[in-house]
């Protein structure tokens, strides 16, 4: 069995064969034939949707096709279609491997794009640096700064270290001295413990770590008056959810910083509780804002699919979009490896008021807001 992603609706569950027995399922981004498809340019999309990943790469995945199926009908690139491949895959070493293998030797394959969530995207890049460095691996959803991305991975999202210091200097600049950092599973403090320590020292700040738990709501109950007041959060919408349950009853004011896995709609929609006020960080621009590339997801999205817009979305857009817009200035073929000599040069990138400023070798953008869910539910930023 797998999960399948079906915009306009939440999920869909679909029995299938073949690579399915190993937990991947190709997805055919577009509807029906592609014209042209014998000249196609194909670009691979690699979702996880496994329980703690499916929300950010559903939402994610939906964007990106919104930004290919607008560009295949403005013409492609250069006049030529491409196909956007979506596979999915639950999480485990042997479904990523899998995948991978399905498509490197596959000449017309010219990169993996927006791959998603977190842990599959550090793991692919791992898997393409040391057994395909020839494929470009372009705009994941990567947010690990220890993670050595090699030269064929290009991320352009801000990693978790930015999100955490953009967020918490705005609090701290109260005299706040300690910081709190809440862990909702071992892989979330494998994956990140060394940022937040790291962004702590910056900071000057003490850091106290909680979890990781298999009980959130207890986890929240075992905080006391002197817990600190500003709690970094490290897990998805639903363990915040729970979380929260466990705190909203204390009488002190806690201050919690989501970052950009968890999706703030959702916590209101699902009775987030209201004692608890939530700073979501966000790697792309708020959903409300008037910029030319937030206008361009929101005006296709409503076009194309049942779905509300939301940051996870918009940043599935700017992959593609970034994408599309380095196969634009390719000189001569567009190849792989034209398309990574071009990925190498490039040190910044502008797209509809996005900037995206690419940090030398690491290459990762910097770009990092936030919103706020109020006491009264309200999203506000």
């Amino acid at each position: 069995m797998s999960l399948q992603f079906n915009p306009g609706r939440r999920m869909a569950i679909h029995c299938l064969g073949g690579l399915t027995a190993m937990g991947v399922v190709p997805v055919w981004a577009q509807n029906g034939k592609v014209e042209g498809a014998g000249r196609a340019l194909t670009v691979v999309q690699v979702a996880d949707t496994s329980a703690g990943q499916i929300e950010v790469s559903k939402d994610f995945v939906v964007g990106s096709r919104v930004a290919w199926q607008d560009i295949n009908a403005s013409g492609g690139v250069r006049g030529r279609q491409v196909q956007h491949k979506t596979v999915e895959v639950d999480g485990s070493d042997a479904s990523l491997r899998l995948a991978l293998d399905t498509f490197r030797s596959q000449a017309g394959v010219l990169a993996f794009v927006g791959t998603v969530g977190g842990r599959v995207a550090a793991r692919l890049t791992e898997l393409l640096r040391h057994e395909a460095p020839d494929i470009p691996h372009i705009a994941p959803w990567l947010q690990n700064t220890q993670l050595n991305a090699g030269d064929n991975t290009f991320p352009i999202f801000a990693s978790r270290q930015d999100q955490i210091s953009h967020a918490v200097r705005t609090l701290s600049l109260a005299g706040v001295s300690e910081l709190g950092a809440v862990y909702a599973s071992p892989a979330e403090h494998t994956d990140y413990h060394q940022d937040v320590q790291r962004t702590a020292t910056t900071l000057g700040m003490r850091l106290i770590t909680y979890g990781p738990s298999a009980d959130l709501q207890k986890l929240a109950q075992s905080l006391t008056p002197q817990s600190p007041r500003i709690l970094i959060f490290l897990g998805g919408t639903p363990e915040l959810l729970q979380f929260s349950q466990g705190i909203e009853k204390q009488a002190a004011m806690r201050y919690v910083i989501a970052m950009s896995d968890v999706n703030l709609q959702t916590l209101s929609q699902a009775g987030m509780s209201r004692q608890v006020p939530v700073i979501a960080t966000q790697v792309v621009p708020l959903v409300n804002t008037s910029s030319a590339v937030v206008r361009a997801y929101r005006s296709s999205l409503s076009r194309l699919f049942d779905e509300p817009p939301t940051p996870q979305g918009l940043a599935g857009f700017i992959a593609s979009r970034y994408v599309f817009e380095t196969l634009q200035s390719l000189e001569g073929g567009v190849t792989r490896a034209s398309l990574m000599a071009a990925l190498q040069r490039r040190s910044s990138a502008e797209l509809g008021g996005f900037r995206i400023e690419l940090d030398g070798k690491r290459r990762s953008g910097s770009f990092v807001t936030q919103s706020m869910l109020s006491h009264d539910g309200r999203i506000v930023g």
